[in-house]
């Protein structure tokens, strides 16, 4: 018999990979020289990715590189960020304090949250600061990435993850955040992944979705070997140089899997199969059918003994602990044990986790697998029982950072133990992932124990109890982080359950904490949040620190959910005056957020922003991830609306930093988008507004302002087709009804009609009036919905001529001038083409010079050319009536000049940003204006046409409001003409202008 070169050593061998061992070498070099990168191994089960990554480490470690492993677990129960928690408890373990102490810096706190054993190394350690979830996990996140640029920089680092299509959310939340800070640092991250584990539906594929966009990021696919290298792997694996034949069906029958071909390779040699008589024929290979059988005759080989150890440690996970087994193996002695394990690891079935005394790990999760499925159930219901419990004793002080994993075995076991012990473990084990910010996990947790409780998730009755009121508001909290924004009526509901029974047991406290808690932070009506509010606060003393904090949400909810502004004002000063009094620096910023969004609701923008401002000044670092966002968002969209873009640009990058935070909720992540998107829009950079659009609808699909925004930028570049899904988007939020529906109504009536001016497609009108008018008559509808609603109706009473619609809407908007309603218009340029409609055409030119002057100085060019295409279609249509009835000939001319210079501004603006509909619209305009006649002739004293004619009007004694109604233009222009006249006449007044103009034959 043939034995292999090695079988104990099978594993080590390494053949081909001559182009993935090219890129991950590239890439190393890169990491090397401080540039650092994320290389992502992926492939089917057994393909050698964790066997390239070896060799790749190898390479780092003769560079000069600290290499460290992480690898996931497949069952439930492991601890969140455990592929994280290994490498660094690893690293922890080697380091000496001091160099510990440094690189960690101030998040060595955070960090001993999830590696408890760095407070033996670091025991002066002090607790972190009790933060919101979101905030600490971002703390956390920080923390690590810190960490490991800073060991990065006294020597290169890799850092393996290995089968990350079993991580749980949060550590992909973690690989994400430490992707986006990898370059300029000596950081190569490898992963290695099962492709043909994930579905769309996955974690880890909306996390490679994420990933894909870094600029570190990289994929390198492991195919299987090929014909060829199969031949050299059983070369290198028996010392014989095997026939084409052989090698053929050695290769047809494993597709060159490394992993299946040194199984087959193993169960020939321990069948006595090997040999040199019949290695060189193909017909002497009996290769299995697939690696499951190869892996059953593997097990069959073993000792009974071996088999019944290996059994039981399959059903307890890919890794097992050696006490846990000596508890399960009653009737064997420790010897024995110890023998059976021996037995499994000389034969590979096993094998020691790295670092870790006594435990072990299935060296393939496939003979994991195997061994599991062979236990029936009923039998497999026991032993999860019987591990359980005994988990119980091993983890008896430790037992809430092992709850996970004990829920995992007591929901198992639940046909012969019940529920109890399920429920208590799914409520610890969901409050310990919410203090590390593992949201999702969470919400397994908490899910399950209700579901064991028999406990409704979309009912309405009251908790029962204590534990049923914790399950509850864990669920809720977990929600909140994770859900879309109209699921958060549904999670409000479920809180209000636990805050019933909270009140009704008289546990003030958790009442209190329950009522507090946001579950909606942005823009959102869900009925009963004010009065749950109300409710609270009638449990506590009115000036005491806990009325503070209610108050402070109340003030916020009032004006909006409710429509009370002046009960808004009044919780919110109360708020401030105790916060000031308690000395809660957060409270105050809260507060001061609150009211900040209270007056941008109300459209006083420069109240917002001084509110909003403040709020940042004050900031300590122990906000809320709510104040953090909010006040920044009314920071940027206050100054937005009233055509600060350039004070709005580094509010606007801030929140994308936050927007990018994967701990930052997903409904707030989409709000954290908003304003970069409405600024690139604004100022017509319409890439960035896409890419910054599509990460918040992403976080948040169906945040109105980002669907409107999105809606009006793909018809505004002539993408009408893209421009209706997103519209259609809209329209949904709308008919669908929710907490979202009065806030979309406002922008999606705003939308329809702008899109119609766009496209001159008008079968939806009666639509956006219906959707309009519904709006202003909810009771509780807000000025910031209000105008949006307004701006539709206000450019369909243009659309149609209607005057009386048209003077009521010029009468609201006026109080607005200056501002920009989001991306439709600016409120001057909608009060133009309302005088317009009304026949004011002295108003409107004067409303056009403003619109004019608001684009030009606040830089928003789309707008910007709009007006100038507005206001010239005006003047044409205004002098091709003058001409019908008559009109002078100077004066048409004079107002071709300027419409004619109108429109080559507002082609060269369109033309340059892509804004095809604007174009058509302007050329046509351009060739009407063609027709009349361009050039002016010269007059005497350098006066220009414009100025001729004012002339001729001062000579027949008009003033200067009947002047600006005769040339359609603003007496403030008129009133400059004249000073121009005076001065270049070298007269003093109107009289001696007149005599001047009837010397020179102008009159």
């Amino acid at each position: 018999m043939i034995e292999p070169r090695s079988t104990q050593h099978l594993s080590s061998i390494f053949v081909g990979r001559q182009r993935e061992m090219a890129e991950l070498t590239a890439a190393l070099d890169d990491a090397l020289t401080g540039n650092g990168r994320l290389v992502m191994l992926v492939g089917e089960p057994g393909i050698g990715k964790t066997r390239t990554a070896q060799e790749l480490t190898r390479e780092a470690e003769v560079r000069g590189a600290q290499v460290c492993w992480g690898w996931c677990y497949e069952e439930a129960g492991a601890p969140p960020y455990w592929p994280w928690v290994q490498p660094i408890r690893s690293y922890v373990q080697l380091e000496d304090s001091e160099r510990l102490r440094s690189e960690m810096g101030s998040g060595a706190a955070d960090i001993a949250e999830i590696v408890p054993t760095l407070r033996a190394k670091l025991p002066d350690l002090e607790t972190p600061p009790d933060l919101e979830p979101e905030q600490a996990r971002f703390r956390l996140f920080d923390s690590i990435a810190t960490f490991l640029k800073n060991a990065a920089r006294s020597q290169p680092l890799v850092l393996v993850l290995d089968d990350l299509h079993w991580a749980d959310k949060p550590s992909l939340l973690l690989l994400q955040f430490l992707a986006r800070q990898l370059q300029g640092c000596r950081l190569l991250v490898v992963g290695c992944y099962r492709d043909v584990e994930l579905s769309r539906q996955h974690p880890l594929s909306e996390a490679l979705a994420q990933l894909s966009r870094e600029p570190v990021f990289q994929r390198v696919p492991m195919r299987g070997l090929s014909q060829d290298e199969t031949g050299q792997f059983m070369e290198a694996s028996v010392g014989i140089e095997p026939t084409t034949g052989l090698a053929e069906a050695l290769y047809s029958h494993t597709e060159g899997n490394p992993f299946f071909i040194t199984e087959v390779i193993r169960l020939l040699s321990e069948s006595g199969e090997l040999t040199a008589g019949r290695i060189g024929a193909a017909e002497g290979l009996r290769i299995p059918q697939g690696v499951r059988e190869v892996i059953g005759q593997r097990l069959r080989r073993l000792s009974e003994q071996c088999n019944r150890v290996l059994t039981t440690a399959s059903v307890v996970g890919p890794e097992f602990d050696f006490r846990l087994l000596n508890m399960l193996s009653g009737g064997m002695s420790e010897d024995q044990l110890l023998q059976a394990v021996d037995e499994a690891v000389s034969v590979h079935l096993i094998e020691d986790v790295p670092g870790q005394m006594d435990r072990y790990q299935f060296s393939h999760a496939l003979i994991q697998q195997t061994l599991a499925e062979e236990v029936t159930t009923s039998r497999r219901v026991r032993l999860h029982a019987r591990i359980g419990e005994a988990l119980e004793l091993l983890y008896a002080v430790e037992v809430e950072a092992h709850a996970a994993e004990l829920a995992h075995h007591f929901a198992e076991a639940g046909p012969v133990l019940g529920p109890e012990k399920l429920v208590q473990y799914s409520r610890l084990a969901g409050e310990r992932a919410l203090t590390a910010y593992a949201y999702e996990d969470a919400l397994t947790h908490f899910e399950k124990g209700l579901v064991a409780r028999e406990i409704t998730l979309s009912g309405t009755d009251t908790a029962s109890d204590e534990e049923a009121a914790g399950l509850l508001f864990g669920l809720a909290r977990a929600q909140s982080a994770t859900v879309e924004r109209h699921q958060l009526v549904e999670v409000f509901a479920i809180l209000s359950r636990a805050f019933e029974f909270y009140a009704e047991a008289g546990n003030v406290a958790q009442a209190v904490a329950a009522a507090e808690f946001p579950v909606s932070t942005g823009p959102v009506r869900i009925p009963g949040v004010a009065e749950l509010l109300a409710r609270a606060l009638a449990l506590v003393p009115a000036d005491s620190h806990e009325a503070g904090r209610l108050l402070s949400r109340y003030g916020g909810i009032l004006a909006f959910s409710e429509g009370d502004y002046e009960g808004s004002l009044q919780a919110l000063g109360r708020a401030m005056a105790i916060a000031r009094l308690e000395g809660d620096v957060p409270l105050e910023v809260q507060t001061l957020v609150y009211a900040a969004g209270v007056s941008g609701n109300h459209l006083h923008w420069q109240e917002s922003v001084d509110n909003a401002l403040r709020a940042i000044e004050l900031s300590t670092g122990k906000e809320t991830p709510f104040s953090e966002v909010s006040s920044r968002l009314w920071t940027g969209l206050g100054l937005l609306h009233m055509g600060e873009l350039d004070a709005a640009r580094p509010h606007a990058l801030a929140l994308r930093s936050m927007g990018e935070r994967r701990s930052t909720p997903r409904p707030m992540a989409g709000r954290s988008f908003q304003v970069i998107t409405l600024l690139s829009s604004l100022e017509g950079d319409w890439s960035s507004a896409r890419e910054h659009s599509d990460r918040g609808l992403e976080a948040s699909p169906l945040t109105p302002r980002l669907l409107e925004t999105r809606a009006l930028l793909e018809h505004q570049t002539g993408e009408p087709a893209q421009g209706e899904v997103y519209l259609q988007r809209l329209l949904d939020v709308v008919r669908r009804g929710g907490p979202d529906q009065l806030f979309a109504s406002g922008g999606a009536a705003m939308a329809i009609t702008a899109v119609a001016r766009l496209t001159g497609v008008f079968d939806r009108l009666e639509m956006a009036e219906a959707i309009a008018q519904a709006a202003l008559s909810n009771p509780a509808v807000t000025p910031n919905v209000v105008i949006s609603a307004r701006a539709g109706l206000a450019l369909l009473a243009a659309h149609k001529g209607d005057e009386s619609a048209a003077a009521e809407h010029h009468a609201y908007l006026l109080g607005q001038r200056g501002t920009m309603i989001w991306t439709v218009s600016s409120v001057d340029r909608i009060l133009a083409l309302l005088s317009q409609t009304i026949g004011d055409m002295v108003q409107a030119a004067t409303h056009f010079e403003d619109a004019l002057a608001f684009g030009r100085k606040a830089g928003y060019r789309p707008e910007l050319a709009w007006t100038c295409h507005d206001y010239a279609d005006a003047l044409l249509e205004r002098f091709s009536s003058d001409a019908r009835r008559g009109g002078s000939r100077t004066a048409l001319t004079d107002g071709d000049f300027k419409a004619t210079s109108l429109l080559d501004e507002s082609l060269a603006i369109a033309t340059e940003l892509g804004m095809r509909p604007l174009v058509e619209r302007v050329i046509t305009l351009q060739e009407q204006a063609r027709s009349r006649p361009r050039r002016a002739p010269e007059y005497p004293g350098g006066l220009s046409q414009r100025e001729v004619e004012v002339l001729r009007l001062i000579s027949t004694g008009k003033t200067d409001r009947e002047i600006a109604e005769e040339l359609f233009i603003s007496p403030l222009t008129v009133g400059n003409h004249v000073k121009n006249i005076l001065n270049k006449t070298n007269t003093s007044n109107r009289t001696e202008a007149a005599t001047y103009a009837a010397h020179q034959g102008l009159t």
